[in-house]
């Protein structure tokens, strides 16, 4: 079973053929999820994803792999590089957070988490920000317990909401 002595977690090395195989799974395996939407990666973004990643220097990933299954990859984080205009400063969104279904609940995405908070600090950035769906209440109570809260500059103009439009 897997426990935090078990567990290794670091930064993606992007040149890393074996840290991007376990990426990609982990991404795919998210996507497969309800709470992912649903559906598979696509051959696209299963084969781009590397470079596309290796090229932008904004971009970096933590993974945990489970030591006690022979370094199984087991959780992943995207963060992206933002800036915030308000406070000059960068700031790092988590784009994307996996933990396998086998290892929720056993403290992986807090601590992958925790890594992620030291390389945000390293970058200069001034605070992370981060979706997630309304229904996920296991990942919401992780997140509250870890400090984020619902956004809102001013409590009479309610919270912010997260928008999307695709484009093409």
């Amino acid at each position: 079973m897997t426990t935090l002595q078990t567990l290794r977690v670091c930064q993606a090395d992007y040149a890393n053929p074996s840290h991007m195989a376990a990426l990609i799974d982990l991404l795919d395996g998210y996507a497969r999820d309800p709470m992912g939407g649903g559906e598979p990666l696509s051959d696209f973004a299963r084969s781009h994803l590397p470079q596309a990643l290796a090229s932008r220097p904004q971009m970096f990933s933590v993974l945990a792999f489970d030591d006690a299954l022979t370094g199984q990859a087991v959780g992943l984080v995207n963060c992206v590089e933002g800036f915030s205009t308000f406070a000059c400063k960068p700031l790092v969104n988590v784009h994307d957070v996996a933990v396998a279904a086998s290892h929720r609940g056993r403290g992986v995405g807090a601590q992958m988490l925790k890594l992620v908070v030291q390389l945000a600090q390293a970058r200069g950035a001034c605070k992370l920000t981060l979706e997630v769906l309304s229904g996920n209440a296991p990942a919401r109570k992780l997140y509250e317990r870890l400090g984020f809260e619902n956004y809102q500059l001013d409590p009479a103009m309610g919270n912010a909401l997260f928008m999307h439009k695709w484009l093409g």
